[in-house]
């Protein structure tokens, strides 16, 4: 059967049948995934079509897997956090849905708060295991949707569940049955997928589960997890580490609409928030995220960093509030009592602060040269200037700029008698041995002691 493609203005051929592969011994891919080696990265220079779908979002999972790997917040805090993810997703739901633990009585009450708030978004869904008997928790909570474990790579499969391919697939369709008989959204996670075998057991499945979807007219999602973090964006990669091919896999071979793919991916490779962006581009609607990338080990695509790529791809600089960053980073920090580092893009207290004296210097003469954007006007955060041995005169005439309000009153210059006293000051610690930069107070006390006149514009009192 052939169709015509009206976004491609193509024919293209529609039936292909991809059969379940009921392999009697795990495929755990050993030249790729050695194990006492570092994974390889692979070509077979196959080029898949970029295909971004019409419209994007991003979801959330703060409060599930972004609990995996911190203290759990209290239901206060869920709370507060999830009337942040509301603000900062906005009226159009960028972030459209967040998901939640179902098992405790504190997941309960924090969804039952979360569900009191009324909002359109994000949506509240949750998460259980392939098993019926968890299925009545998003049924008591009055989910419209709910998150599935389906394990897709013969690690999980063979090692973990000690079942077969299709006594998985089995056991994952019985599951879906189930919430589809009740009338709620499946959404499957694909747990561990680029690890698996492609064609022999994920587009057969997905299949499968677009077969179940046109029965009862309901959507079924799939959830794409690069659950250890494998995924590459490289053009011409192979299978099954190839986010491309993935993605254009199950929206091309499986049929699987964009709306319905969601990509989740960890950071042990320092590649979630690229390869997220790499789903986007090749045809997957949607990208899931946890706020300040907190998640199983290195973390999941933080949705700060998810926001700003969203903006940068569709020029839509007015769908969301992004100076609301900074007071959810403001609440991690002051309430919570997190310690971001401080390098972090976008949230770390010297992202967008200067130490070399070089760039000090440019920022003297057009802050534009170095720094990334206008953080002042879209985070609330303007350009600052940390003080070091590296800083020299300039970084010293930097930080008296950003912290005192002079508007003309005072001219100062690289050659002022205060300035040049302070930076015989700092030279002196660095000769002494000291190797932490020099901090906002003793600045403070410099300039209190040899420039007072200025005292008087101290923007912080």
């Amino acid at each position: 059967m052939i169709r015509y493609n009206e976004r491609r203005h193509t024919l293209e051929q529609e039936d292909y049948r991809f059969e379940l592969q009921d392999a009697s011994q795990p495929n755990l891919f050993r030249d790729v995934f050695s194990y006492g080696k570092l994974p390889k990265i692979t070509f077979n220079y196959r080029l898949n079509p970029m295909s971004p779908p019409e419209e994007i979002w991003i979801t959330d999972t703060t409060f599930r897997d972004g609990q995996q790997a911190r203290p759990p917040y209290t239901v206060e805090q869920i709370v507060h956090l999830y009337d942040l993810l509301h603000k900062l997703g906005g009226p159009k739901g960028i972030i459209r849905q967040s998901e939640f633990f179902l098992y405790s009585d504190k997941d309960k009450e924090a969804v039952r708060k979360c569900l009191e708030r009324g909002y359109k978004y994000p949506e509240i869904t949750g998460w259980i295991r392939a098993v019926k008997s968890d299925f009545k928790l998003v049924k008591e909570m009055g989910l419209k949707e709910t998150g599935i474990l389906t394990s897709a790579s013969d690690y999980h499969i063979f090692l973990k569940l000690n079942k077969t391919r299709r006594q998985a697939m089995e056991m994952y369709l019985d599951i879906v049955h189930a919430a589809l008989d009740e009338g709620i959204i499946p959404r499957c996670h694909f747990e561990d997928v680029t690890r698996a075998d492609f064609y022999g057991f994920v587009v057969p499945f997905a299949q499968e589960l677009m077969k179940l979807s046109k029965e009862y007219k309901i959507p079924v999602k799939i959830r794409i997890c690069d659950t250890m973090g494998y995924g590459v964006s490289y053009p011409g990669a192979t299978l099954p580490r190839s986010v491309p091919g993935i993605v254009y896999g199950l929206t091309h071979f499986a049929q699987v609409p964009s709306e319905w793919l969601e990509w989740h991916g960890h950071n042990d490779f320092y590649l979630a928030m690229s390869n997220a962006t790499t789903a986007w581009l090749y045809g997957c609607s949607v990208i899931n995220g946890t706020l300040l990338g907190f998640g199983e080990r290195t973390g999941n695509t933080p949705i700060e960093g998810a926001i700003i790529e969203y903006i940068a791809l569709r020029g839509n600089d007015d769908a969301v509030d992004t100076t609301v960053i900074t007071e959810i980073a403001d609440y991690y920090r002051n309430e919570i009592g997190y310690n971001i580092p401080p390098n972090q893009p976008f949230i770390g207290k010297n992202f967008n602060v200067t130490q070399a004296g070089i760039h000090s210097d440019g920022m003297l003469k057009n802050e534009e040269i170095y720094n990334v954007f206008d953080t002042e006007k879209l985070l609330k955060r303007p350009p600052g200037a940390a003080v070091s041995d590296k800083s020299g005169v300039a970084g010293i005439l930097h930080w008296i700029k950003r912290n005192f309000n002079l508007d003309g009153k005072i001219e100062l210059s690289k050659s002022h008698a205060g300035v040049l006293k302070i930076k015989e000051w700092i030279d002196s610690q660095y000769e002494e041995g000291r190797v932490t930069i020099i901090s906002d107070e003793e600045m403070l006390e410099q300039v209190r002691k040899y420039i007072p006149e200025l005292m008087s514009c101290w923007k912080r009192l």
